[in-house]
């Protein structure tokens, strides 16, 4: 159960990676660029899976009472997959600043 929210996040992470890959088309395509695009992607799978995971083990459960668990036993679903959310995307958007600054077109 560890990973499920992660799992079930996925399709849209790949869906915001394919986008930060493959978008702006207004910049230069150098094997510098996609090196780059590779390590940022790389570094945002990697920080989604450990907030995620570091959020599953601070989510609290409820104790076990008489009719079964409280309610509220989702946030240990629901805290994995906002923090992993949230790592993907502050890590592409960091890049993304820093890919403008290195690649954009210079003025003359």
């Amino acid at each position: 159960m560890r990973y499920l929210a992660i799992l079930l996040l996925a399709p849209w992470l790949l869906i915001l990676g394919w986008a930060y890959w493959a978008y702006p088309k207004s910049l230069p395509r150098t094997r510098a660029r996609r090196g780059f695009d590779l390590a940022a992607l790389l570094l945002a799978a990697f920080a989604a899976v450990e907030c995620a995971s570091t959020a599953f083990d601070t989510a609290s459960v409820p104790a076990v009472g008489q009719y079964g668990p409280a309610s509220g036993a989702i946030w240990q679903q629901v805290l994995p997959a906002l923090y992993g959310y949230g790592a993907c995307v502050l890590v592409l958007v960091l890049a993304m600043i820093v890919r403008q600054l290195l690649w954009r077109p210079r003025a003359n």
